[in-house]
């Protein structure tokens, strides 16, 4: 099969390589769409020592099973891999498994190819007139849905809310509060393009970091993860707010523990999603809660290299470039 394979920092190439081949209770799913994440733009730039080279990045990603009972069924991939038997799997919190794993990360190959192996327990169903780039959204929107869901949680509702990033975690978390009911959201992002496009494509209010409205919202979702971003979040949240935080960008850095303290701030940690998060978003992709979702790029995979050089260099104005094997 073909498959775009990670190098070393930026090398990408499009390798002919063994089939990917489905052990016990898999499916051999072959890949449709699949988008680039922020994740891979780390192990790209050769910050993530949990994804060395050579290996096939790439997770969010939707298909077609091929061969056995339920060859031509159509899936999307939630490509976190648990045990189901330990303490977290068994109270909800399967994201938090011990002995989790993701595709794109060893031992598991990533979807950048034509061929992937999942687990049954890892495939929800896309009905017919869902198309297949939309519903590889799943697994970035799961992200932000996890988060609007836990900091709704300990708030007990909200009304405004601020997302730091216009990419696409960004922008499913922006949808995420949206359709789980949150009236007022704004979302941050200092590329005047992607915010042109945030505006005109996703119906996003965007601003620009040093344009931000008046602060005390109740909840503000870093999608970023640097020392700026968190700084910020610890500056605009409202008094007995939450801070989620989804990105991953840097170690340390920016909160400020004081305010926090004196203000009574949560600030809650997320990662991924558990596997009912993503069966609810992906359902509310199919029945339209998230709206469009039109606003994503595709591009072949063999254009992949070039399409990770346009995202390093600013000059892709969409949240997700899909490629398409």
């Amino acid at each position: 099969m073909k498959a775009l394979v990670y190098t070393g920092p930026e090398g990408l190439e499009l390798r002919d390589v063994p089939d990917a081949a489905p052990g016990q209770g898999e499916h051999l799913i072959r890949i449709d769409s699949v988008g680039i994440c922020g994740s891979d733009m780390h192990a790209y730039l050769g910050h993530d020592e949990r994804r060395p080279a050579p290996l096939i990045l790439g997770h969010e990603a939707a298909g077609v099973i091929t061969g056995g009972p339920r060859d031509g069924q159509r899936m999307t991939i939630n490509p976190l891999v648990t045990c189901g038997t330990c303490r977290a799997c068994r109270a909800g919190q399967d994201n938090l498994c011990l002995e989790r794993q993701i595709i794109s990360m060893p031992p598991r190959e990533g979807a950048f190819a034509e061929l992937v192996a999942m687990p049954e327990g890892n495939l929800v169903p896309v009905p017919d007139d869902v198309p297949l780039a939309k519903a590889a959204l799943a697994e970035p929107i799961a992200c932000g849905w996890h988060t609007t869901r836990l900091s709704l949680a300990v708030l007990g509702g909200a009304g405004r809310a601020l997302v730091l990033g216009g990419g696409a975690i960004g922008v499913g978390a922006a949808l995420s509060l949206m359709a789980q009911g949150v009236g007022d959201v704004a979302i941050v992002e200092p590329n005047s393009t992607r915010r042109a496009f945030l505006e005109k494509a996703c119906g996003l209010r965007a601003v620009a970091p040093d344009a931000v409205p008046a602060a005390g919202y109740d909840i503000v979702i870093d999608g970023v993860g640097f020392a700026a971003t968190r700084a910020q979040a610890s500056a605009l949240v409202r008094p007995g707010g939450v801070i989620g935080h989804i990105g991953l960008g840097q170690a340390t850095g920016g909160l400020d523990i004081r305010r926090m303290t004196l203000q009574e701030i949560t600030f809650i940690g997320t990662y991924t999603y558990t596997a009912q998060d993503f069966r609810d978003t992906a359902e509310a992709i199919f029945d339209g809660r998230l709206g469009p979702l039109d606003w994503t790029e595709s591009r072949a995979l063999s254009e992949g290299a070039e399409s990770f050089a346009d995202i390093r260099a600013g000059r892709v104005a969409s949240p997700k470039i899909i490629l398409t094997p």
